[in-house]
């Protein structure tokens, strides 16, 4: 899944769109500035695609800081106020959220955030986790995931096995935690091992020394397929962070990490900002699966996850542009309780 400049979808992505060659794209504010942009945009890549499986189109709408969309869209608080108002209104907003999302022609929706919001001093998570504890995170973010499932939005939670209690951010660097198995099964890992109806879980570029002494999550394979699919039974489709972040840019190339993230048990592979960095990382998966039938076989397996993953959530309809704010804006009036 690839993200890419502001403007129309670039030539290489469209080249690969109409060759089935990508799950997806990812859209940020840069291809957003307003709803009538986000539906071109949707629309457009939709059509590149038409020809092969239901693409994935994907955005970070967490609410609070993390909100690639804005109004007339429904502005929530940060997913630490949002959980005062109780699972009942939470499911309702992100079923509210989730359909005004398909109007603009989106499918997934990359929250809620799983982590945890124990370390005051972490700069990227903090408001954006729903508790303080492992059991007000599950109270919160399940009904979240729900609600986005009410509106036929795939939900992703994130960023398996925790980047709560981390102080360093791993867009910037490489984070690591010391923590015992003991402390990690019962804080750490808590909501995701509740996540098993949540369809996709997104790993964390952070080093968990007692998994994996020196190995990225995303690139681990005891992180990936030992404990999120073996201990903990998850079934879903696993989904990469951003390859970009230099968490893992400044330690692999592109191709290495991408390649990793696949033999790791991910299946499928984020790469936000630079269609050149997509490309080779494209590129790499190809050459290690023609000589090495093992990973031919997991490219195949984690392909079908995705596949699954897509058709799991209904068809997008067109919506025409001249109704688009009367309808974004029906919606919202749906319930004037709901957070704002």
């Amino acid at each position: 899944m690839v993200g890419y400049p502001a403007g129309a979808v670039p030539a290489e992505v469209a080249e690969l769109a109409r060759a089935g060659a990508l799950a997806g794209v990812i859209l940020f504010k840069r291809n957003l500035p307003d709803v009538h942009a986000a539906l071109e945009a949707t629309r457009e890549y939709r059509a590149l695609h038409a020809p092969h499986s239901l693409p994935l189109i994907a955005v970070d709408q967490e609410g609070g800081r993390v909100a690639r969309l804005r109004e007339p869209v429904l502005t929530l608080p940060p997913a630490r106020e949002l959980a005062r108002r109780g699972p009942k209104a939470i499911r309702a907003a992100a079923k509210l959220l989730g359909q005004q999302l398909r109007v603009l022609g989106f499918n997934t929706d990359f929250a809620p955030v799983l982590d945890i919001d124990t370390n005051p001093d972490n700069p990227i998570i903090g408001d954006r986790s729903f508790g303080h504890t492992a059991s007000g995170v599950i109270d919160a973010a399940l009904p979240f995931a729900d609600g986005l499932a009410d509106a036929g939005v795939i939900a992703c939670g994130k960023h398996f096995p925790g980047h709560g209690d981390t102080d360093t951010d791993s867009h910037l660097a490489l984070p690591r935690l010391s923590h015992d198995l003991e402390r990690l099964r019962h804080v750490e890992l808590a909501p995701f091992a509740a996540a098993g109806r949540v369809p996709a879980i997104m790993t964390a570029h952070v080093v968990f020394d007692a998994l994996d002494p020196g190995v990225p999550a995303t690139l681990s394979r005891r992180v990936i397929t030992d404990l999120l699919r073996g201990e903990l039974g998850y079934e879903g489709a696993i989904i990469s962070d951003d390859l970009e972040m230099k968490a893992i840019a400044d330690h692999f190339g592109s191709g290495e990490a991408g390649v990793r993230a696949i033999d790791a048990g991910c299946d499928l592979l984020l790469v936000c900002s630079k269609v050149e960095r997509a490309l080779e990382v494209r590129e790499a998966l190809l050459e290690r699966a023609s000589g090495d039938a093992v990973f031919a076989e997991r490219l195949l397996d984690a392909a079908a996850r995705v596949d699954r993953l897509a058709q799991s959530a209904p068809p997008l309809q067109t919506t025409p542009r001249e109704q688009l704010l009367e309808h974004l804006q029906r919606l919202g009036a749906l319930d004037a309780d709901l957070p704002t």
